[in-house]
């Protein structure tokens, strides 16, 4: 093929593979002209065996990246091996540290054929699930000191700054949270509170605590050790005891 059908095949392979795996993604894709938008995006290229190597020869030219609501991308990219069909790949989050990917296994790409409907199967099946368990791995390292919430409890921890930050496990509280003045980080989920004012801050965790309650969800503040909650902070959230890699090849 010439260049200019080999970009748009890729393409059009990676709208139907978007269109075919499982939840909504999009489809985006990149030409030689994105030369900053392809270096950052093989940095972040979460692949320590095919994918690593072919780029280890081949730099990026090219690539659709396939992106999901939460935050989750794939990246098609050619095969340059005399075959038909492309490589795919996992995309490392951006703005996690480093420390989050620590003993965390690459969730490395695989090699597709030249069909995209039985390709979704195999990535469905494979990169997709292998994926979404690093994802959820890396994310939870990346929590630190906030305590994971459960679908019938959220847990708010005080961070050292004042703010208060959470990480609910689904969008019924997500939804109340952000509602309130919280804002989430796409990348890792946590949702803060900033505490600049505190009787904002007061106001809204008594706000979100009956809202939470009509959905099933209880709700408890955690005080990292030498922190004080301030006296306005809602009585229905009692504290709960402290508890207490680099992508292309990416060892994140």
């Amino acid at each position: 093929m010439h260049d200019h059908d080999t970009s748009e095949h890729l393409a059009s392979y990676a709208d139907v593979l978007a269109g075919e795996l499982p939840d909504t993604w999009t489809s985006t894709h990149l030409t030689a002209d994105a030369k900053d938008d392809l270096a950052e995006l093989a940095d972040r290229i979460w692949d320590l065996d095919l994918v690593a190597a072919s780029l280890a020869e081949h730099p990026l030219t090219q690539a659709a990246v396939l992106s999901r609501p939460d935050g989750a991308q794939l990246v098609l990219l050619d095969r340059h091996d005399g075959r038909d069909g492309f490589l795919l790949a996992a995309v490392a989050p951006r703005a996690l540290p480093d420390e989050a990917y620590r003993a965390v296994a690459e969730p490395n790409g695989v090699a597709l054929a030249d069909d995209p409907f039985l390709s979704a199967e195999q990535v469905a099946g494979d990169l997709l699930a292998r994926y979404d368990r690093a994802l959820a791995q890396v994310r939870h390292n990346a929590l630190g000191g906030i305590q994971p919430s459960q679908p019938d409890r959220i847990v708010l921890t005080w961070q050292p700054d004042g703010s208060v930050a959470t990480a609910p496990a689904d969008d019924r509280a997500g939804t109340i949270l952000v509602a309130h003045g919280f804002i989430q980080d796409p990348q890792s989920g946590i949702y803060r509170l900033g505490g600049d004012d505190t009787q904002v801050q007061a106001r809204a965790l008594r706000e979100i605590g009956p809202r939470l309650d009509a959905l099933g969800i209880g709700t408890a503040l955690q005080h990292p050790a030498g922190r004080t909650a301030p006296t306005s902070a809602p009585a229905s959230m009692p504290p709960t005891p402290s508890g207490t890699r680099t992508p292309t090849a990416r060892t994140r």
